[in-house]
């Protein structure tokens, strides 16, 4: 087995399926486009949907890229040895090519045949099947073909080995998991993939999409089914190189380093340490990617500005406890960039942002400390005077929601004034929060990804008419900076100075309306993204010299690289409305709008 860096395996997997006919396509932006449901891009199939769910892709059938992707949902898990916030995704995909046997044959020929592994310390799970849907006896067949004995295939229910749908209904299957035996002794007589023990380390899943799950519950095969499989990076490094932890690949040694320099710590030294070095270089590297995406956003109190100053602050507070008391996420920020600047130049191209943000968020975070200090100074006397040396796990819990007061440094403060605090209340007034804010996530994740509905569709449309209308009322300065549509309205970010009249925002409405009456045709073509500048079409990213993109065209009004949904043409769309136009950020301006049947 090979001994491998982040930057080879990464070259190696795309290299490896352009190879058997995949077109490599770029990686998209953390921000999903259009899409209300997730904060940020959670797998390398997100940004494919519309191509899963049956839309033409420009590059074709046989797909292949590298993907930046965060999950939110364990952000307090961070610290242990193995929870990462970001990680990369590497992905090959078929749109209604191949189907399992060729998926499996492909993931067995890069795992045995590129990387080395031995077939020996390969097991698989497959679906067992259950009412609706067989046992998967193809894909199972297929592994004992390629040498892998009965006894190294394990049959799995739905909550191991099946995926999806996103939603109530779409595309979904059953996938086939494979795993790397570490070598450790089992844990017991039920030991196999998937147990907890760390025996078995997951490397690689394919995801058979061969059916559609219907409003009633039933389940259909579909004509065109398509593959979807993934490999993380970080957790594959680790098993090639033999290490117990991704912390201990290069991957992070570089910042770990950074960090050791900066407190006189070693890593390896104390378990607490180690947990406080591991939670700082993870949120220092997702920082760093969220600030310097395509579509990078700031620190602030809703959606993923709010998930950034989290991660941001939960890095300063640890920074403390390892005696770093002066500005550190800027210095550490270069050594991320320096590492990941070649397969993601927007690092490079946003690294001034990067470093204005991360400074300007550390200071506001010290203003915080020094008010949550003043607040407990002010709480003091009234404690004092009870008999009770024990401050309440609800006050500490409002120190921390409402001022944004680490626990620990409550905990300092009553410690010094001769208090303890109520922890187990404190977890409790925590855990309560927490449910409430996962409630919100689920009730935001339950509308599926990328909700084609014709609601959703429309006002996708809509949104090229705002972003052509913008530009011909303001000025061509006017870029898109991020959308946000769910079935009952659309949101536009845009690029703009100041509020905009209330003039300039009746106009941009009329105009919207005046296309929408003319019954404007929407027509499709594909075209390198060179062509389509050349030819006057709005593009706000950057792809691979040659890649092939998707030009949507308004009648003479809108021309747009875009990945879809549209409607055929804007008869039907109904009456736009604009809500509200307000501030987003600095710089950016947020328009609120509906279409009114």
């Amino acid at each position: 087995m090979k001994n491998i860096t982040a930057d080879e395996l990464r070259k190696m997997y795309i290299d490896f399926f352009v190879s058997k006919g995949h077109k490599q396509i770029s990686g998209a932006s953390l921000i999903p486009e259009n899409d209300p449901t997730v904060l940020f891009t959670t797998a390398g199939m997100h940004p494919l949907v519309p191509y899963i769910l049956g839309a033409e892709h420009p590059q074709g059938r046989r797909l292949t890229d590298y993907q930046k992707c965060i999950r939110t949902g364990d952000i307090d898990s961070v610290g242990d040895p193995h929870h990462l916030t970001f990680f990369e995704m590497l992905g090959n995909w078929s749109l209604g090519d191949y189907f399992k046997e060729e998926a499996i044959e492909y993931s067995y020929e890069f795992l045995t045949k590129v990387l080395g592994i031995d077939p020996e310390k390969i097991s698989v799970t497959v679906f067992a099947g259950d009412d609706e849907v067989p046992r998967d006896e193809i894909a199972a067949s297929k592994w004992k073909s390629l040498g892998i004995p009965e006894e190294r295939i394990y049959y799995k229910g739905r909550e191991d080995n099946w995926w999806g749908p996103a939603g109530e209904t779409g595309p979904c299957g059953p996938d086939s998991e494979m795993f790397y035996d570490t070598g450790r002794p089992k844990c017991g007589p039920d030991c196999g993939p998937g147990c907890s023990c760390g025996k078995y380390f997951e490397i690689w899943n394919d995801v058979f999409m061969g059916y559609r799950k219907e409003a009633d519950g039933t389940y259909h095969e579909m004509e065109r089914k398509c593959i979807d499989t993934g490999m993380g990076i970080e957790r594959t490094v680790a098993v090639l190189n033999g290490k117990k932890s991704v912390y201990e690949t290069e991957i992070f040694s570089g910042l770990l380093r950074g960090i050791e320099a900066l407190c006189s710590k070693k890593y390896g030294e104390s378990e607490e340490d180690d947990k406080s070095m591991r939670i700082i270089a993870d949120h220092t590297r997702t920082s760093v990617f969220i600030l310097g995406d395509q579509k990078g956003v700031a620190p602030s109190n809703v959606g993923q500005g709010y998930i950034l100053r989290r991660l941001i602050r939960r890095a300063v507070r640890h920074a403390k406890k390892l005696g770093i008391d002066k500005p550190f996420l800027s210095e550490l920020s270069k050594i991320v960039i320096a590492q990941y600047g070649t397969p993601y130049p927007e690092l490079v191209e946003h690294s001034e942002f990067i470093d204005h943000e991360l400074i300007k968020e550390e200071e506001k975070f010290s203003d915080t400390l020094v008010k949550g200090e003043r607040e407990f100074d002010k709480m003091l006397p009234n404690l004092l005077k009870g008999n009770s040396r024990v401050i309440s796990g609800r006050l500490a819990f409002k120190l921390y929601d409402t001022y944004g007061f680490p626990i620990e440094l409550t905990e300092e403060l009553a410690k010094e004034n001769g208090f303890t605090v109520d922890i187990e209340g404190f977890n409790a007034a925590f855990q309560k929060h927490q449910e409430l804010s996962r409630a919100g996530a689920e009730q935001q994740f339950k509308g599926g990804l990328a909700d084609h509905s014709e609601q959703t569709t429309a006002l996708h449309t809509a949104t090229h008419l705002l972003h052509a209308a913008l530009r011909k009322v303001l000025g061509t300065h006017v870029g898109q900076k991020g959308s946000n549509i769910t079935a009952e309205r659309l949101r536009f970010d845009f690029t703009h100075p100041e509020p905009m009249t209330k003039e300039q925002v009746k106009e941009v409405e009329d105009l919207v309306n005046e296309q929408i009456k003319r019954d404007l045709p929407v027509t499709v073509e594909t075209m390198t993204l060179e062509e389509a500048r050349e030819s006057g079409a709005i593009a706000f990213f950057d792809s691979k010299y040659g890649e092939k993109v998707t030009v949507y065209t308004i009648g003479d009004f809108s021309k747009e690289v875009c990945g879809g949904p549209h409607v055929t043409h804007t008869g039907d769309m109904g009456h736009f409305r604009i809500l509200k136009e307000q501030s987003s950020s600095a710089g950016v301006r947020r328009i609120k709008a509906v279409l009114e049947k």
